[in-house]
């Protein structure tokens, strides 16, 4: 007998299991009949070796926590349990989509719907951790839209597994999609953890809707988390110039790497959330004097690279630049607009694949503080990764650019 057969068995008397809705890391959801109310359900069974590596105590206890969580923008707990050694739990079956699903379909939102969409969410983490429950795997895939409205699902399921979990990256229920969303003491394993921990989730989903990719991003868990330990987030406008200034700030004063230097709540992070200007944060005397030791080293080393690349690009363009790779936008011999693509790692070892991509990072950050340039977004430039990729000149005209770095 398989395992959906036995299942099936076990729930026969309380719920009709229809189809499989989706699988993700941590579970299965199956659409349900719930046979006592006469309503459809989402019932979720966590995967066998999370399952045997929680336990059912350990599982039921945990989820017992989302019981208790009654909000507007929190989806509700039905019902949870075991049967025949699978862990499982119900919630209402949601007529529509994850935020997932519609970043994969628009990529990126508007600013305002970004706005509306995260105070939604932060509503909620703020009345959770004000119960005392962290959520700790806040991402798109737990982000639920039904009518416009944002629920938050999973409360409960992500502390269970992390206390199961023996590595945080290749442990039972955590993947790489995950680690995309993590504060770096997430990462770093930290167990006691607080509300700024899920405001760092919430600032990097936030970072994704309006910039159209997480705000750290590499070929593996292992690479995502170097950046995330030595490297700043492109900053917001130099992706999407749209985005205000003010909307910018409040997003990378959530990716704070320090949890001392984000928002200390959920609702103080969904009340910076505005279109408007507003008066730039005062970090702490400390955290400052660190910034400004860190950046000027950052800068006076990413500067030198960017003048010794940017001389070697524009040689490899002079001669064959022409109205149509420069767009016609900039007369003879001007510079305006430059795209960074994708550093090469030359040393033969892969694990340094990340301090080539975190090196790019850095260029496009620091080059686009000069304001005369306009630097073409990251993911734009991320198409021609890759040592075999077309001649300078012909990437100069497809992005619409003047010169190249590379």
């Amino acid at each position: 007998m398989t395992d959906l057969a036995r299942l099936t068995a076990a729930l026969g008397r309380s719920y009709r299991i229809e189809r499989v809705l989706g699988s993700g890391g941590m579970a299965t959801v199956y659409l349900a009949q719930d046979l006592k109310h006469n309503r459809q359900v989402a019932l979720k069974v966590l995967k066998p070796e999370l399952a045997a590596a929680l336990g059912a105590q350990r599982f039921l206890k945990e989820i017992r926590v989302t019981a208790n969580l009654q909000h507007p923008h929190i989806l509700a707990l039905y019902d949870s349990g075991e049967a025949e050694g699978a862990l499982y739990y119900v919630m209402p079956l949601v007529r529509g989509e994850s935020l997932r699903e519609l970043l994969l379909r628009d990529r990126q939102f508007s600013n305002d719907d970004t706005i509306r969409i995260v105070r939604q969410v932060a509503g909620a983490l703020d009345y959770a951790h004000r119960q005392g429950v962290i959520h700790r795997d806040i991402k798109p895939e737990n982000i639920m839209l039904q009518d416009g409205e944002a629920l938050v699902a999973d409360f409960g399921i992500a502390l269970a597994a992390s206390d199961a979990a023996a590595d945080r990256l290749t442990g039972t229920g955590l993947s790489i999609g995950t680690v995309l969303y993590m504060s770096p003491e997430q990462a770093l394993g930290e167990r006691t953890l607080d509300a700024r921990s899920d405001i760092y989730a919430l600032g990097a989903v936030a970072s994704e809707m309006l910039a159209g990719e997480p705000p750290l991003t590499g070929a593996s868990g292992q690479a995502i988390i170097a950046k995330l330990m030595t490297m700043q987030p492109t900053p917001l406008r130099v992706v999407r110039r749209e985005v205000p200034p003010a909307l910018e700030a409040a997003v990378m004063r959530a990716l704070a790497k320090t949890p001392v230097d984000r928002f200390a709540t959920a609702r103080a992070f969904a009340d910076a959330l505005t279109t408007e200007s507003a008066a730039p944060v005062m970090a702490t005397p400390t955290s400052w004097a660190h910034a400004r030791t860190r950046s000027r080293v950052r800068v006076a080393m990413a500067t030198g690279m960017a003048l010794l690349l940017a001389g070697i690009a524009i040689a490899k363009l002079s001669g064959s630049r022409s109205g149509a790779a420069s767009g016609g936008s900039a007369p003879a011999g001007a510079i305006r607009s430059i795209a960074v693509l994708p550093l090469d790692n030359y040393s033969g070892d892969s694990t340094q694949d990340y301090f080539a991509e975190g090196m790019t990072d850095e260029l496009t950050a620091d080059l686009a503080t000069i304001s005369q340039l306009r630097i073409t977004s990251r993911g734009s430039a991320t198409q021609f990764k890759g040592k075999n990729r077309l001649a300078a000149p012909a990437i100069a005209k497809i992005l619409n650019v003047d010169a190249i770095i590379e």
